[in-house]
């Protein structure tokens, strides 16, 4: 069998021991003569599989004791309902910067709840705005940004200063990437299908003082007290997607923790940006200070060669590159499962596309 590098943005690829040890236990997990998609989700077997989950994950991130770490469903989209509906409060108002597709979408929900006010806008811009421009409100309940943008390769190279309001992140595409000071976060929350596992768990991380407070009238299932109570079987959670990220934290200990990966990770960024800008043929249209280590967009010099370069890269095993539609040409997710010499195919077909077609 042969695997191709996928470069989708997400569902994206996992690591393949991983996948390979998922396969070996599939059908008989440790001798329990069934597989953990069969199991309880209140059996100890599973139970136990939930609770190293966590711990590795605490032990990654190095969580305070005073956050909860829940494990949930309904994607990176459900939090931009939960996040106002458990933290607005009484101030019924929140800060928002928009940089982009996802910033949008959770600025458009969050409005459904209350007044939101938008603190910047870069968002047509392919960069963040910097902490003095941000128009902060004096009253805010909390102040939420999107550090990675996906679609846009937008990241912010800082953490921005929500003074004593809580600071909100959405890093589904950025968590595990690097170490993160989590103490400087209220609330921290990422879908899995980028570097957690697969599609269809969705980890959330709440400093305990903001949990117990949501709206009157909120569903049972978006409050987070729901779920801190009942240590995220509330109801039957996402047990195969909880097991398979905690195989994916194993692996991440077994690479040097999150600052071994930031070390890949930031190698992989810069031979791919550098194979860009040394090019006459490749353009990555992103502020240079502001650009993903995830995310990678770049266009070609003569866009109707587009199909051509798909074409042949997915020949030479180098898949899932379109862009977006919204940005158009390329775009290269290289999250922690994409191994370096997955890049380095790239940045040789890129040469030899150009060599011959440029």
């Amino acid at each position: 069998m042969s695997r191709v590098y996928n470069f989708s943005a997400g569902p994206a690829a996992l690591p393949e021991s991983v996948l390979a040890r998922a396969q070996a236990e599939m059908l008989d997990w440790h001798g329990a003569g069934m597989s953990v998609m069969e199991m309880s989700h209140r059996g100890k077997e599973f139970m136990g599989i939930a609770e190293q989950a966590e711990a590795d994950l605490r032990q990654l991130m190095s969580i305070p004791d005073n956050y909860k770490v829940l494990f949930l469903q309904g994607g990176a989209s459900s939090q931009f309902a939960m996040v106002p509906l458990n933290l607005m409060g009484s101030r019924g108002k929140a800060d928002y910067i928009n940089t982009g597709s996802w910033s949008k979408k959770a600025i458009a929900e969050a409005k459904r709840y209350g007044e939101i006010n938008v603190a910047a806008d870069t968002s047509a811009d392919f960069t963040v705005p910097g902490q003095d421009s941000l128009q902060l409100s004096a009253d805010a309940a909390y102040l939420h940004y999107t550090p990675n943008e996906t679609i846009q390769g937008v990241e912010f190279p800082y953490i921005p200063d929500a003074g004593d309001a809580p600071l909100v992140v959405d890093v589904s595409s950025t968590i595990l990437s690097r170490p993160m000071d989590v103490s400087k976060f209220g609330v921290i929350y990422a879908g899995a299908q980028k570097n957690i596992g697969p599609a269809g768990l969705t980890l959330v991380i709440v400093r305990d003082d903001l949990i117990g407070s949501a709206a009157a009238g909120t569903p049972a299932m978006f409050d987070y007290k729901t779920h801190a109570d009942n240590g995220s079987m509330y109801n039957t959670p996402p047990t195969y997607g909880w097991y398979l990220a905690g195989l994916v934290f194993q692996w991440l200990k077994e690479q040097g923790g999150l600052a071994g990966m930031a070390e890949i990770n930031e190698r992989k960024a810069k031979a791919l940006y550098d194979a860009i800008d040394n090019s006459d043929f490749y353009a990555n249209p992103v502020d240079p200070a502001c650009r993903s280590w995830m995310n990678v967009p770049f266009t070609l010099a003569d866009s109707g060669l587009d199909a051509a370069f798909l074409e042949g890269a997915g020949a030479a095993g180098l898949k899932t590159l379109k862009g977006h539609r919204s940005v158009g040409g390329m775009r290269a997710s290289i999250y922690n499962a994409m191994p370096e010499a997955g890049v380095q195919a790239l940045i040789e077909f890129m040469a030899e596309f150009e060599r011959t077609r440029g």
